[in-house]
């Protein structure tokens, strides 16, 4: 039985789950944002204040994050950081207003899962080599775009019968239950102790060294906040943008917009992943490449969501778009740890998520000042070309790596 289930496939399947949740709890919000803001008479500007702040505390606190994922059992930061997020999430169901939102939903919520990635994702590649690392960090990768499909469903049918309340309070039961069966489940990690142990301020300077004098980890971090500022005012705003234009209902608009793009970006990770694992032996840039035509390919496809006029036509659009995003999320992690000394692994994991999500942070309260100017529909298309210029620095990458190649 270990030889078909090794513990290392186990790990995976667990953390799967978690991370279904945590993208999850974050993707009701955005589901149901417009029953919410009317529920709680709140405005355009002041939704997206709590989507901006959510990403703004979850930047902040990553290198914290990291810090205690390369100095402390990962097993104790992923338990703790599900059960913060759970019970954030099952009581922002009794929310009255816009401090409590914040409050439960941006700070408790959104820091709840900053602690989350950098741990799992340096557990994972601990427990795997390099011939499965990639593959392993997309299946994880995956339970995002699982997350973001099912909950889109589920949320808005939930709200139906009973109420946007009860989305919450079932998501966040779920979570801590979870939480206990990780518990249960996953091996404690061994950390350095005694003489190997490095002091607190040393591991943080080191690691801040390992990460900023790298010229590959600081374009991918900047790739990174391109992507990753086009992607949060495509979650956040897109079902509402389906709502809107096109006259979805609410449960249509949150599948729609989560089922096609997500669903795709499913087959994209996976054979973005394989693809790179396969030639990243014979060409130490095959990761990059397969980045870059992520870009590059979903660009169009992104401006055609906010170009279209019709069901069929934004349907496909999102689905490419989504396929070739999900090539970029294949390798987000596996190519900047081919970089890092595996000790840094969390922290770098941190900085380029911290760099990412606080300059990611403004773009849903910037769509929804401009809104009114230029439409949802409008900003998707100005996000396409944010996210075809993020190729730009993951082609200096390239040109670094091959330049080092030759130095060599």
């Amino acid at each position: 039985m270990k030889k078909l289930f090794p513990y290392k496939w186990e790990l995976v399947f667990w953390l799967f789950i978690a991370f279904f949740f945590n993208q999850a709890d974050r993707q009701i919000f955005n589901v149901l944002l417009l029953d919410i803001q009317a529920d709680l008479g709140l405005s355009f500007s002041q939704m997206g204040l709590v989507g901006t702040m959510l990403i703004l505390v979850n930047g902040l606190l990553l290198p914290v994050a990291g810090l205690l994922g390369d100095r402390i059992s990962k097993k104790w930061i992923l338990v703790g950081a599900l059960l913060l997020w759970s019970t954030a999430t099952m009581l922002t169901g009794l929310s009255a207003g816009l401090p409590a939102l914040i409050i439960l939903r941006s700070v408790a919520t959104g820091g709840g899962e900053a602690f989350y990635t950098p741990s799992a994702n340096k557990l994972i590649s601990e427990n795997h080599p390099e011939s499965t690392r990639a593959t392993a960090l997309s299946v994880h990768q995956s339970a995002l775009y699982v997350g973001f499909i099912a909950s889109g469903v589920m949320a808005t049918t939930i709200a139906g019968l009973w109420g946007w309340r009860h989305a919450f309070y079932l998501f966040g039961g779920f979570g801590i239950v979870l939480a206990l069966i990780l518990l249960w489940r996953i091996k404690p990690d061994i950390q350095p102790s005694g003489a190997d142990r490095q002091p607190v301020l040393g591991l943080m300077k080191d690691g801040l060294k390992a990460f900023f004098t790298s010229k590959v980890a600081l374009l991918l971090a900047l790739a990174g906040a391109g992507f990753q500022f086009a992607g949060q005012a495509f979650l956040i705003w897109m079902p509402a943008a389906l709502r809107e234009g096109l006259g979805m209902t609410a449960t249509r608009a949150a599948f729609d917009s989560s089922f096609y793009p997500q669903l795709a970006s499913v087959a994209g990770v996976l054979i973005g992943a394989r693809i790179a694992d396969r030639y990243v032996l014979r060409n130490d840039r095959a990761r990059l490449w397969v980045q870059t035509a992520g870009f590059l390919l979903g660009a169009p496809f992104f401006y055609m969501v906010g170009a279209a006029t019709t069901e069929v036509a934004v349907c496909v659009a999102m689905v490419g778009y989504g396929f070739f995003k999900g090539f970029y999320d294949s390798n987000i992690f596996a190519s900047i740890y081919d970089e890092i000394d595996g000790r840094y692994r969390a922290m770098a994991t941190s900085f380029i998520l911290m760099f990412s999500l606080i300059i990611a942070s403004m773009s849903p309260y910037m769509l929804g000042l401009l809104k009114p100017a230029i439409g949802l529909g409008g900003g998707m298309k100005l996000m396409a070309l944010v996210y075809m210029l993020s190729s730009v620095p993951v082609i200096g990458a390239i040109l670094v790596k091959r330049s080092r190649l030759r130095q060599s």
